[in-house]
């Protein structure tokens, strides 16, 4: 794995229903993330942060809430992803709502398709995110990440990577949901996407769920993590706009991590919608940076 990591702040909640998520970028610097991560051996360049336009907080305009300015977000997104892939570094996306990770994963699939490598998302979400414009009850466009990537949505944020759909639907793998919307159930269904939710992490335990998920990452593989905070409960991670209980523990997610961390092929993460306007003396970011210090290899043991 590169030693390399660049932090790059999307400080906005433009693609969100509840206002907050915006300040997220600087509570994991409050929480120390740069330090951190430098404490494990890592080279550690905060890039700062992305400027672009306010939340204007409008209705939604056929079925989208601030198509405009998401468009904005994710271009500026894509372009600062897509720099440090190509420096060599791991950009380390701090969100800012969930509907960024178009940009973010739409560079990654266009750095994989330039430099023949596969691409495998690991995506940590209470929610599918798999929504349309069409079965949307709200037209936020944080419901609506998985579904654009894989070729589902407006035009703009579809065609973002170059290539349409940006990555294949097999090569997603949604853990943890537990929130799907009437409409979005039977699409997820008609697409084949690939999600563990709750209940296969009650039956099969995590372990074996992501060990399904990372089945065939192998040397040629460039991993890209997007983990929403929301995939944690509630109980441990209370600063999040959209709160889902009966989400994995602390240990499930460590578990998580230490998996990821194992293959080696970590090469670029997404970390959204943290939100410290509904947090508790910033216990959410501090608990996001020790899953992400795992994920960087921190462990009790030297492990072979």
């Amino acid at each position: 794995m590169n030693h390399a990591v660049s932090l790059i702040g999307a400080p906005t909640d433009i693609g969100a229903g509840t206002r907050g998520a915006g300040m997220g970028p600087e509570a994991l610097r409050v929480a120390d993330i740069a330090a951190r991560l430098e404490l494990l051996g890592l080279s550690v360049a905060d890039r700062g942060n992305l400027s672009g336009p306010p939340n204007p907080w409008q209705q939604p305009v056929g079925g989208y809430r601030h198509l405009p300015e998401v468009i904005a977000w994710n271009r500026l997104v894509f372009e600062a992803v897509a720099e440090e892939l190509a420096a060599g570094a791991i950009p380390l996306l701090m969100g800012g709502d969930h509907s960024l990770a178009i940009g973010s994963i739409s560079a990654v699939a266009r750095h994989c398709r330039d430099n023949g490598l596969a691409l495998r998302v690991i995506w940590l979400d209470a929610h599918a995110d798999f929504n349309t414009d069409r079965l949307t009850p709200s037209g936020n466009l944080h419901g609506m990440p998985v579904a654009c990537l894989s070729g589902i949505g407006p035009d703009p944020l579809v065609a973002m990577a170059g290539t349409m759909p940006a990555v294949d639907r097999q090569a997603i793998h949604e853990i943890g949901i537990r929130s799907v919307d009437a409409g979005e159930k039977r699409l997820v269904l008609e697409a084949g996407l690939t999600v563990h939710d709750m209940r296969s992490i009650d039956e099969l335990g995590m372990r074996e769920v992501m060990a399904r998920a990372l089945a065939g990452v192998g040397p040629q593989t460039h991993l890209h993590l997007s983990f929403d905070v929301d995939f944690l409960d509630p109980e441990i991670a209370p600063g999040v706009g959209t709160a889902v209980r009966g989400g994995p523990n602390y240990r499930e997610a460590q578990l998580c991590m230490e998996m990821i961390a194992d293959t080696g092929q970590l090469g670029s993460l997404d970390l959204m919608e943290l939100n410290p306007a509904l947090d508790v003396r910033n216990r959410t970011a501090e608990l996001a940076v020790d899953l992400i210090e795992s994920l960087f290899g921190k462990s009790t043991l030297l492990r072979p």
